[in-house]
């Protein structure tokens, strides 16, 4: 496959993170195809978000799908009788929503499938991160395993292969990769509890995340804030 014609899944939350792995994936030549999902997060916002970075960077297609992971709750950002935190926690926090990435990677999975595409992109970090178990290279690594031997494209031997080019970064590092890949942070939502326009509370664990890493980078944070 040549590199004109290479095909990936994105998954695209509407935040930082995946805005700079989708802006990486078209800069090194994918057709990308962008998953987005509307899980009964608390807020909606990132959707927007979603859609308008997918727009700006070219994806091919973009899809929405609609889950309803709020039907189990168990999550400050599925259960709105949790509140969000808004201190430091100690172990896995609160606003850990159970088994969110291996739901959206399965999909994930099926499109690419679908669209004889090789590879799936994800933002997942473990460096600068809240600590969510399914963020770690182990978990993608067990996960790409059983990726190749639950799908037809893997069984027949078109491997399909995970891509976290984020893994290893820190907050600074991933936004200096995104501004030199054209990405507009401006259109991003990182917030766990940003309200209907998208402004940021700046006092959740992810608000503090990101604005530590545009300090760090040196970059002026354009984050809106409420």
């Amino acid at each position: 496959m040549s590199a004109t014609n290479k095909k990936a899944v994105v998954l695209v939350s509407g935040g930082l993170d995946s805005a700079t792995v989708l802006a990486t994936a078209k800069a090194q030549g994918y057709e990308c195809y962008a998953l987005s999902f509307d899980y009964g997060q608390r807020q909606i916002s990132e959707l927007n978000a979603a859609r308008a970075v997918a727009l700006a960077h070219g994806a091919v297609d973009h899809k929405v799908v609609r889950l309803s992971l709020n039907d189990f709750g168990g999550s400050a950002l599925t259960d709105h009788s949790i509140d969000v935190p808004e201190t430091l926690e100690e172990g896995i926090p609160i606003t850990y929503v159970p088994a969110r990435n291996t739901v959206f990677l399965s999909l994930a999975l099926g499109w690419a499938e679908v669209l004889s595409a090789n590879e799936v992109f994800i933002g997942v970090n473990a460096v600068d991160y809240s600590g969510y178990p399914d963020c770690r290279p182990e978990f993608i690594q067990a996960f790409e395993s059983m990726a190749n031997l639950a799908t037809k494209a893997g069984v027949e031997g078109h491997k399909l292969s995970i891509r976290t080019p984020l893994m290893q970064l820190t907050k600074a590092e991933i936004i200096r990769m995104g501004i030199a890949a054209g990405v507009d942070y401006s259109l991003t939502v990182s917030c766990y509890q940003a309200d209907e326009e998208g402004k940021a509370c700046g006092r959740c664990d992810s608000c503090r995340l990101r604005a530590k890493g545009f300090a760090d980078a040196g970059v002026v944070d354009p984050t809106r804030y409420q």
